[in-house]
């Protein structure tokens, strides 16, 4: 009988504990469907730093090999490094890493040749298909001939990309504190900064897929304390940390508060819209800030909002040609990075902005950040459907108060809004609301939990 995949194959990637949920003889099926799905006939595949990634990546390269694709290894790699690599090189890639998630997971971020992006419905779902078949009736016959495994170093020459999209070597010096939180920010930040006018202050630079300091997940509150007291401590102009594979970053000021990423969002845009002569589409999911669409009209562009999610976020990106796009999770995407998320590319942005100017990065962001957040609220949920129609059924018809359902329920009034939507793996309800003071949103935030939980 064929394996069940689903509980691995999510909806953006391939994610599990190993080896209680996948392993090496698996890791070769993924990399042989891998390459019969996209019909490619070389890619370039990259890994984290967890202990299981270089067995994991190898096996997923003789996978593929055995299908007469030729491999490029580029090795020890932030996932933007690897779709740097797949731009640069043209050629569909794979991504060894489980991001933020903790030691004993592993995964796959998969694309095609240009970095778009393979989902559920853009082949993730053949390559599933595929590989249950296979556990069923055994692999793939080999091909006529067996493809090479090569190796090659990207690094300098996607920190060299990267420092040629923001000019940074005009900005006065800045002291910044980085936590790369035992990920790739370790590997990658050290050769993107070198030569810039940086004093850069490093925290568990360490490569160690164990994770000994924090969980690499800078969403977290919990997991910025220690950059939020070493940032007051070096009296540094800023903070920046990384999550697990280096593909989000996470901003702090000089007083080591964080900065929201819907500030980033907005900041970043107006810098890529005057960039572009003031003219262009920005990308921002639903449950950025009201600052993001405000920000990108007062300097000339067009926003469009979308559903939470990367593909969601590629996809709109590609079809009305955007020259950025941000989310609330601090992923942000660049038309000059081939349409894919890179923390390190608005890390950049912000350092360029700040040295830019004389004053401090709290009075710089303060224009972006214009309204009171809830951040993100989980609650567990017996019965998503239930409680949705219950909230709808609450604020329907009410004066002022519209209802959207791009994603999950959105309720919106002229001083407040909030977004309710289910999770896609566990049985979660998410909120998030805003207002124009505390008092509103707390107001709003509350009343819709009572909902939800009720």
């Amino acid at each position: 009988m064929a394996a069940d995949l689903s509980q691995l194959v999510k909806a953006y990637d391939v994610r599990g504990v190993v080896p209680d949920q996948w392993d090496e003889p698996l890791a070769e099926l993924f990399g042989a469907a891998f390459v019969q799905v996209t019909d490619a006939s070389a890619i370039v595949i990259g890994h984290d730093m967890r202990p299981s990634s270089p067995g994991l990546s190898r096996a997923f390269a003789r996978g593929a090999a055995t299908q007469g694709v030729d491999v490029t290894e580029i090795g020890l790699c932030s996932t933007d490094q690897l779709y740097y690599a797949s731009g640069a090189l043209n050629l569909p890639g794979a991504m060894f890493t489980a991001s933020h998630n903790p030691a004993q997971y592993n995964g796959i971020k998969m694309c095609r040749a240009g970095a778009a992006p393979v989902g559920q419905d853009t082949g993730l779902a053949q390559i599933r298909e595929l590989v249950e078949g296979w556990t069923d009736s055994g692999a793939p016959a080999p091909a006529a001939r067996t493809g090479t495994i090569t190796q090659r170093d990207t690094l300098e020459d996607y920190a060299a990309h990267l420092r040629s999209l923001v000019d940074l070597t005009s900005i006065r010096p800045l002291k910044v504190v980085v936590d790369a939180g035992n990920g790739m920010g370790g590997h990658t930040v050290p050769t993107v900064f070198a030569g810039l006018p940086l004093t850069v202050v490093p925290m568990y630079f360490e490569l160690d897929g164990t994770f000994p300091n924090h969980e690499a997940n800078p969403l977290d509150p919990a997991n910025i304390v220690d950059l939020q007291k070493r940032v007051r401590e070096e009296s540094a102009d800023l903070g920046i940390a990384f999550d697990g594979d280096a593909d989000r970053c996470f901003v702090v000021d000089g007083h080591g508060d964080p900065v929201s990423p819907s500030a980033i969002t907005a900041l970043v845009a107006s810098r890529e819209l005057a960039k572009h002569g003031g003219k262009g589409t920005i990308i921002h999911n639903l449950i950025t800030s009201w600052s993001v669409p405000e920000v990108v009209e007062e300097n000339g562009g067009t926003p469009v909002r979308t559903r939470v999610g990367h593909s969601f976020i590629k996809a709109e990106m590609a079809r009305s040609g955007a020259i950025f796009g941000g989310e609330h999770s601090a992923h942000y995407y660049f038309k000059d990075f081939w349409n894919a998320d890179t923390g390190m590319l608005a890390a950049l942005h912000v350092l360029a902005a700040l040295g830019g100017q004389e004053g401090p990065l709290s009075g710089l962001v303060a224009q972006y950040d214009r309204y009171t957040g809830s951040g993100e609220i989980n609650s567990t949920v017996a019965d998503q459907a239930g409680r949705l129609a219950a909230i709808k059924a609450a604020y329907e018809g009410l004066e002022g108060v519209e209802l959207d359902e791009l994603d999950g329920l959105t309720v919106t009034s002229a001083d407040w809004w909030f977004n309710v939507r289910p999770s896609n793996t566990e049985p979660l309800l998410r909120l998030n609301a805003e207002a124009r003071d505390e008092a509103t949103m707390t107001k709003v935030r509350d009343e819709a939990l009572a909902i939800i939980r009720g």
